[in-house]
């Protein structure tokens, strides 16, 4: 899950870039973060969005596999030593 993490919080930056580099060449900067805060529906809270939903998926993913390593399962063998017999 970190790896889709990582890569949910990249697409938001180049999502992010690419909006600040389109607006600012036609429109003003003030516009592009208008775009964070006004109610409509933009593709600046879709960014906001992946940046939250990619942050959860690092989080499950690094830190939450400390948690799920202690448990054993019956059908893990590589973590079980054989069985004398």
């Amino acid at each position: 899950m970190s790896a889709m993490g990582v890569l949910f919080i990249v697409m938001a930056v180049v999502i992010a870039l690419r909006n600040l580099y389109f607006v600012s060449t036609q429109l003003s900067f003030e516009f592009y973060l208008d775009n964070y805060t006004n109610g409509d529906i933009t593709n600046e809270k879709f960014v906001i969005a992946m940046l939250i939903g990619g942050g959860f998926l690092l989080y499950w993913g690094r830190f939450r596999k400390k948690d799920d390593d202690d448990e054993v399962d019956d059908s893990d063998h590589r973590r079980r030593p054989p069985s004398p017999g």
